[in-house]
Formats: structure tokens, sequence, C-alpha cells
């Protein structure tokens, strides 16, 4: 098969890395795009090569954010039309997500969507759009887990196009051998916070700025690499300086490989990232959700994970629950939820499966003596 993989944000980078190089094992010939949403050396250039990931293109947006998706669904109906792919893979939620399913839609090449069904219920989420637009536009849907399943099942998606792969994030953890550390060699609390939500509001900034401060009183010298959105609003704000402070280590975005490192050797994970729910999941390293809703509830169920909002108090006490030495026994025990390390394999075996890619084609439907049931 010819297939157009768009790459949008450093999680999805990682998480394409070994999809990509299974299907091009497998035989099938691939068009990756990285897309520039995230285009920086921090970001996304390190990545790229660390991971061993070469696009064939990649572009440059602009700043503005409507400019930017406006240059994206035009780059995505350009190069959607110049390769004719036999379908179109896409992973998550990012902007990347819809525009390229909406493009594929326009020139009838089957959308393929990988982490597929996770839901938030936050309909203040663009995520959440993005990932019900992927719902709405593709003809095969790669969950992560049975729970993504059922949310897509509840939706209405045909059983026949949802299949359960896991997690590719996890291929990446375990082709690098990274495992668990016993919680007493374990130390301290990683920090990150991105989402707009969160660091585009003054009053939740000083809330994070507080929090941090506490973190390192109260549970454990604290590590916060820093994204370069937040950098920004903490600068803009004139809050930098307050977290220049004992017990706190302010770091440029880690390359992954170092933050795989920090984060197993963390007691735990204070965050409004989702692929950390993930990464932490594998690495028994219990989760603070800087966030009222999660599309990664597996974690929430089990107990690994909890959700906090950015109230402070919760924060810190959830944070000092988890860092005791029964806490980090108990969620070192238990299995992570998000897959088991092989998932790039069984998209491979997926799209090499005829049954499957003979679901693929968009088929117009022949309703001409079909009549819709009384309401």
């Amino acid at each position: 098969m010819r297939i157009l993989v768009p790459v949008g944000t450093r999680p999805e980078i990682v998480k394409l890395a070994p999809v990509v190089d299974a299907l091009r094992r497998s035989g099938h010939d691939l068009h990756v795009v990285a897309t520039g949403q995230h285009h920086d050396e921090l970001l996304a250039g390190g990545v790229f090569r660390g991971l061993g990931l070469q696009p064939d293109e990649q572009w440059h947006l602009p700043a503005d954010e409507a400019e930017r998706v406006g240059a994206l669904l035009s780059g995505a109906f350009r190069v959607v039309d110049a390769t004719r792919p036999d379908a179109t893979l896409v992973l998550g939620d990012t902007y990347t997500v819809p525009v390229f399913a909406l493009a594929a839609r326009r020139f009838g090449v089957p959308v393929v969507h990988l982490e597929a069904g996770l839901r938030s219920f936050n309909p203040t989420s663009m995520e959440e759009v993005d990932r019900r637009v992927a719902a709405a536009t593709a003809s095969l849907h790669l969950a992560p887990t049975a729970l993504a399943a059922r949310f897509l099942a509840d939706e209405g998606v045909d059983a026949d196009r949802i299949r359960i792969v896991g997690n590719p994030v996890l291929d990446v953890l375990r082709a690098r051998g990274i495992g668990r550390r016993p919680p007493a060699e374990r130390a301290g609390v990683v920090v990150t916070a991105h989402r707009a939500s969160n660091v585009d509001d003054p009053t939740r900034l000083r809330n994070l700025v507080a929090l941090v401060g506490r973190l390192a009183d109260e549970v454990g010298p604290v590590t916060f690499p820093v994204h370069p959105r937040t950098r920004s609003r903490l600068d803009a704000a004139g809050l930098l300086a307050d977290l220049e402070r004992p017990g706190v280590a302010l770091l440029e975005p880690l390359p992954y490989d170092a933050m795989l490192d920090r984060l197993g050797r963390a007691r735990v994970v204070v965050t409004d990232s989702g692929g950390l729910q993930e990464e932490a999941a594998w690495c028994g390293v219990p989760v603070v959700v800087l966030r009222r809703s999660t599309p990664r509830w597996e974690g929430v169920a089990d107990g690994t994970s909890v959700l906090v909002g950015l109230d402070v108090d919760r924060a810190v006490g959830a944070a000092a629950a988890f860092a005791t030495p029964e806490a980090q026994i108990r969620v070192a025990d238990v299995p992570c939820p998000y897959g088991d390390g092989h998932t790039a394999e069984r998209v491979a075996r997926l799209l090499d499966d005829p049954e499957v890619v003979a679901r693929l084609p968009l088929v117009e439907p022949d309703l001409v003596d079909w009549t819709p049931a009384p309401w």
C-alpha cells in the first residue's frame, strides 16, 4: 500500500516512529510529512534524529494560529492530491489530524486513525473536537485499549472497523529497554505543564507557580522542564523568578531519552500532558493530572493517577500520598493499562490483512429503496 503519514508534534513523532518503521519493513510505501506544528530543535528536530524517523517533507507554518491552520489545510490538500495514497494514517488529536482527515476524504482516500477512541468528554477541548472529526472520517479505528474501543462502539462505530492495538509510545520504551526502577531508587517530583487552559490563564499560571514551590517544600525536589509556551507566559507575567529557588530545577525541554530517565527516577509525576500519563504507567510511576478530565481514564480507574485540576492543595495532597512507600509499591505492581509495547507490529499485520484492507475504501451506499423508521 501507499500510505501517507502526517506528523505534527513531538508526541506524534515519538509514537509514529515505530509504526512507520514496522510498515516500511512490511513492504509498504510510506510518505511521511512533518507538518511543522512542533518545528524547533527542542521539541522536534532532535526527536526526529533520535528516533531515526526521516520525513520526506518538512513544512514551516506561520506563527498566527488561524494562518497555521489554513496553511495546514492547504498543504494537506496539496500533498494528498499529489501522492494519491491508498490510505492516510493519522495519530492522536492535534490540528494535523482533522485537517488531513478532511483532505483525505476530499480525494476519496481512506483514513486510518491510530490512538482512536480517547474521550475526555470536555466540550471546551479542541483535542476532543479533533478526535471526534477523526472518528467521523476514519475507515479503520485503531484503539489503544478496550475502554477506547467501547467509547467508539457507544458512538455507533461498526465493531468490524475497530481494532485494539495498544499505544505505540510503549513500543519506544520497550525498544529502549525502559523498565521499572525499584521504588527505593526513586526520588523527587517531575512537573510539566503546557496546556493553554493552564498556562494562558493568569490565575492558573500563578497557581502553577505556587504548586511547584509547595511540592519542593512538602514532597521532594522538583524537576521542571519548561515548555517554550509555558516559559513565555511565565516570563511575560513576571513569575519566572519565583521559580528560581532551592529545590526546583528549571530546565529547557529535555531530549526524549533524558526525559524518560528523569521520569523513571521520579516518585511522582505532576503534569497536564497526556503522553506522560502513558509513559509513567509503563514505568510504574504515579501521576497527578493537572486537569479536571482526561482521555486516559484507565490510570484513574486503576488508582495510579488522579485528577486534581489546578487546585494546589489537592495536587500537593495527592502527590504526597503517592510518594509514600506503601503507595510507591502498590503503583509499581500495577500493569500498564495502555499496551504491551507491540503496537507497531499489530498495525503492520492489520494493514497486511486482505480482509481489513478490503474495508478501507469509501463506497457510496445504495439506499434507493430504503425508508427510515418512523420517529
